[in-house]
């Protein structure tokens, strides 16, 4: 819906007037020139005899970061307002935020400006609402979010491209519009003078919109949307990219935390462990007691030294940079998003990890960083420290070549190194062109692999389809990891929430785990096991173990390629942890008394060893017709009285969102066990109604495990133990 008397049309209505002032404000020298041209053009656009009018946000549609939906022409009335086109898988619209971040920071609601996000998905993943809230999470955007799943709006004013800035003035009016990123100085010199324009017209209004953070919802977990993750087999021990809460968690195969490096805030700053601070870290990779880090939104490669304690920046100048080409020594090169990073071995050091292999998602490139001197492929010798392109031309496509400067990349984010025949490659997930690509350490060849098509400019094939090269689809995969021993490539189909695997001899590509339902369900088997955007993965224990990253489910899953069975990494703070960030539990609640009705279920005994992860998955089942009571939290308590150390430490209750999937409980048997037999009992309360809410009741059951803790050391996970009940 239109303004009365208004004019809906789309963007290239703005377009004659506003290229005549950038043409103008190119030979602009001061700010005052600058400032007086804009002014002059709002004078002009301001006077049409109509205005071009944005359509009004079509009923129906979710918000989030909201107190309800929010009318152009009732709430905004009286408003700057800057609608952001985004799409949350795009790195250009993450390149975006910092900008936004900084003109909120500058102007609020009070000082008549607003900033709304228009999502307009690419993928039919991003187009779910609970996803979106991850993405709003993720990415701290604090300004209302609408779903226009359906790119009604996008349409409308025929948007081209993700992202796009559109600029209203207070009457539903559109005054600009910049597409693409790397428009700061505009985006603050156009609001900043539409403000003071409008100010000086009186039209401006102070009126608040009313704004409800869904952060502020969110409970708090040991991890918060880990990106990657990897594995030391030296030391035994995992380290994990805690994007998040923009910190590095080091912590030991039964999920101890060694070390806690950053966080919870976001920040850039070298120096010892309790003051250095990186932005939603990525890629991680160790060896010899030294981690090197992809931090992201700084646009650095870090270098953590666990001996002295200490973090020093070793790529990038903290800036998002523009070059495809490089060369310069690390420190001094300006580098784009890494995503991921992977150790690597130059042709003149064939048992020697010299390289760091990173993957350059804001530039659709693969760079390498040399951490000694030694050549790349069609290179000469190369200095210590030099920081250059390796493959991809930096256009965003999906382009095979036997050049690696004239292949195409589409948001390059996860990596994997093979370095044996007949293989010698690098492994990548290029998220954007939905495919699995190949680039020869000999040559730098780059070749296909899995998923996408053959046409190198369609980055919209799409889809959730086993099958062999071509014919295989992916949706947006963030990680792979080679599996040397079995000679297979595992993938996180991140938004298809699935774990893949892929023959390289074949090329074929076939579903291992998840049923492609968000959502965090350990089941018997892989296919009964679900995931929500797992965007990393490491192999462990000789090929036996596979390591994910389970992003949106804040966890670290385990998958035993042998029992085939699935448990989750139970993060917990031990007494000797070097801690510089928080960390956060879950906090407490405060048991409720069971009802003298509820039935206390006594199971067999089972047998488990120190160091062993117990899982627990609740199967409940409602009377028929009922449902759960919203804006009630129904929970779960785990408790072990009379033996309190066996829970020390660990999450010790939950909510249950809901029935279809079931939460699952974790307990690790810590390593030093003051008893051999113990009852672990788990307290479940259900708050549901009848389905057409003339009854509402609380209903609650005891489960009692008895425990006999043997001193064998079992590496193999339990399968997980259920825990049924009919109401």
């Amino acid at each position: 819906m239109a303004a009365p008397g208004a004019r809906s049309c789309s963007l290239s209505g703005l377009l004659p007037a506003q290229t005549s002032l950038e043409y103008a404000l190119l030979d602009a020298v001061t700010q005052q020139e600058k400032d007086s041209l804009v002014y002059q053009y709002l004078q002009k656009v301001d006077g049409w005899e109509r205005d071009l009018s944005v359509p009004e946000f079509p009923e129906g549609l979710e918000w989030l970061n909201t107190e309800g939906p929010i009318s152009i022409y009732k709430d905004l009335r009286g408003k700057v307002v800057v609608l952001d086109f985004f799409t949350y898988c795009c790195i250009n619209c993450i390149h975006l935020l910092p900008d936004l971040h900084s003109l909120e920071h500058t102007y609020s609601d009070k000082d008549g400006l607003l900033v709304v996000g228009v999502h307009s998905a690419k993928f039919p993943n991003e187009k779910v609402l609970d996803n979106i809230k991850s993405a709003v999470l993720r990415y701290n955007i604090t300004h209302p979010v609408v779903n226009d799943a359906d790119a009604t709006l996008w349409q409308e004013l025929e948007v081209s491209c993700w992202p796009t800035l559109v600029i209203l003035g207070p009457r539903g009016n559109m005054l600009f519009s910049l597409m693409g990123e790397g428009h700061k100085d505009k985006l603050l010199l156009y609001t900043s003078t539409a403000l003071k324009y409008y100010k000086d017209r009186g039209q401006i209004r102070d009126a608040r919109i009313g704004i409800k953070l869904y952060k502020d919802s969110l409970p708090p977990s040991p991890l918060l949307f880990p990106g990657k993750v990897t594995v030391d087999d030296e030391s035994d021990r995992l380290v994990i990219a805690d994007s998040g809460h923009h910190r590095i968690v080091v912590v030991g195969k039964n999920g101890q935390i060694q070390y806690s490096i950053g966080g919870p805030n976001p920040g850039r700053k070298d120096g010892t462990f309790s003051e250095s601070t990186f932005n939603s870290p990525q890629g991680v990779a160790i060896k010899n007691n030294t981690i090197y880090v992809a931090d992201t939104e700084n646009h650095l490669i870090r270098k953590i030294d666990l001996d002295a304690e200490l973090v020093s920046t070793v790529a990038g100048i903290g800036i998002q940079g523009t070059d495809r080409d490089g060369g310069a020594t690390g420190e001094e090169q300006p580098i784009s998003s890494p995503w991921d990073v992977v150790f690597g071995t130059s042709a003149a050091e064939a048992h020697r990890s010299d390289i760091l292999w990173i993957a350059m998602a804001g530039t659709h490139q693969i760079w390498a960083l040399l951490l000694d001197c030694g050549k790349l492929p069609k290179k000469n010798e190369l200095k210590k420290g030099t920081c250059l392109r390796f493959a991809g031309s930096g256009n965003e496509e999906n382009r095979n070549n036997a050049y690696p400067h004239k292949a195409g990349f589409a948001q390059p984010s996860g990596l994997s190194v093979a370095t044996e025949e007949p293989w010698a490659c690098l492994f990548v997930a290029d998220s954007e062109s939905s495919t699995v690509r190949t680039v020869s350490l000999k040559d730098g060849a780059v070749k296909h692999l899995a998923g996408g098509e053959r046409d190198p400019m369609n980055l919209f094939a799409f889809g959730d389809v086993d099958g062999v090269g071509v014919t295989a689809k992916l949706q947006h995969p963030l990680g792979v990891a080679w599996n040397r021993k079995r000679s297979l490539l595992y993938v996180a189909d991140s938004y298809n929430h699935k774990i893949k695997v892929v023959d390289p001899k074949t090329k074929h590509c076939s579903t291992l785990a998840g049923t492609g339902d968000a959502s965090n369900v350990i089941g018997p088997s892989f296919s009964e096991s679900t995931f929500n955007e797992p965007g990393g993965l490491c192999i462990g224990e000789n090929g036996r173990l596979l390591y994910v990253a389970d992003t949106n489910n804040h966890q670290i899953k385990v998958m035993d390629l042998e029992t085939k069975t699935i448990s989750v990494l139970p993060v917990v703070r031990s007494e000797n942890a070097v801690v510089d960030g928080p960390f956060v539990l879950d906090k407490q609640k405060t048991r409720p008394k069971l009802p003298k009705s509820a039935p206390n279920i006594c199971l067999s005994p089972v047998t488990a060893s120190p160091g062993q992860t117990l899982q627990f998955t609740l199967r409940l089942e409602l009377p028929s017709g009922s449902k759960l009571t919203e804006g009630v939290s129904s929970c779960w308590f785990l408790t072990a009285e009379g033996n309190e150390w066996l829970c020390e430490g660990q999450p010790s209750s939950g909510d249950i969102e809901s029935i279809c999937s079931p939460p699952a409980i974790s307990l690790r048997v810590p390593g030093d066990c003051l008893s051999l037999e113990a009852v672990v009992s788990i307290s479940v309360f259900l708050y549901y109604c009848s389905a057409d809410s003339s009854a509402c009741m609380m209903k609650g059951v005891l489960f009692s495990q008895p425990l006999q803790i043997t001193e064998t050391q079992h590496k193999a996970c339990p399968a997980p133990l259920e825990l049924r009940y009919v109401f």
